[in-house]
């Protein structure tokens, strides 16, 4: 028998809402700048959608929506100032989703191709029978502070040694966060062309969007002759 549908956003709820408080308190032990530039922490209000495929997607975006309708239903929560929305999505509510095929696992960005939203802060995926407690939120929140806080000093090292390329360092830093691939591999070689490694890394298509990000900081790190 299927779990009743109001306990299922209860938990889903609870959920978020204890991802985001283990996010601040995370936040909390980074240095003043590194915190602003955290993107829970911008003062913008999120959108938060748990998306049920086969799979379940818990994806955050700043972009705005249009409003609820139809079958849809929204939660509205805050914690220490940090303020959202929930919103429920499965295929009933947007039927495109019902062509995701996740039998071989999440396909994060057809989910948020069919939704239309791909500027994400954060897209969780939980397969079948993945747990909803407060420790998987905890281990959640306190992960995503880190990786955000990395990427954020990642970003940060990129623009100071970008150099008269400071445009580019911008334009790799927003691929990067809204998750162009092909954009990303592209800017990172415009920002460092001489590099032999980070251009091995760019034509590995094994290597993630993270790899590419350290081998560029490596790259602009390296000595001017070098590359």
């Amino acid at each position: 028998m299927s779990a009743d549908p109001g306990q299922m956003r209860e938990a889903m709820a609870s959920f978020v809402a204890a991802l985001h408080g283990a996010y601040l308190d995370q936040a909390r032990h980074l240095a003043v700048g590194e915190q602003a530039g955290l993107p829970l922490l911008r003062g913008s209000h999120l959108t938060v959608l748990a998306v049920g495929v086969r799979h379940l997607h818990v994806l955050a975006t700043t972009s705005p929506l249009p409003a609820p309708h139809g079958p849809e239903v929204e939660i509205a929560d805050e914690v220490d100032g940090l303020t959202w929305t929930l919103r429920f999505f499965d295929p009933v509510v947007a039927p495109g989703l019902g062509g995701i095929d996740e039998s071989d696992g999440p396909r994060p960005e057809e989910v948020r191709q069919v939704l239309g939203v791909p500027d994400v802060v954060y897209h969780l995926s939980v397969s079948p029978g993945g747990g909803l407690t407060p420790h998987h939120a905890q281990h959640a929140g306190t992960g995503l502070a880190n990786q955000h806080a990395a990427v954020f000093r990642d970003h940060d090292t990129i623009r100071a040694h970008a150099g008269s390329r400071a445009t580019l360092a911008e334009e790799y830093a927003v691929a990067d966060r809204v998750g162009l691939h092909q954009t990303v591999r592209f800017l990172a070689q415009q920002l460092a062309p001489h590099d032999a490694s980070l251009a091995a890394v760019c034509a590995d298509p094994a290597a993630d969007d993270s790899a590419v990000r350290r081998a560029l900081v490596a790259a602009l790190r390296a000595p001017a002759e070098v590359r």
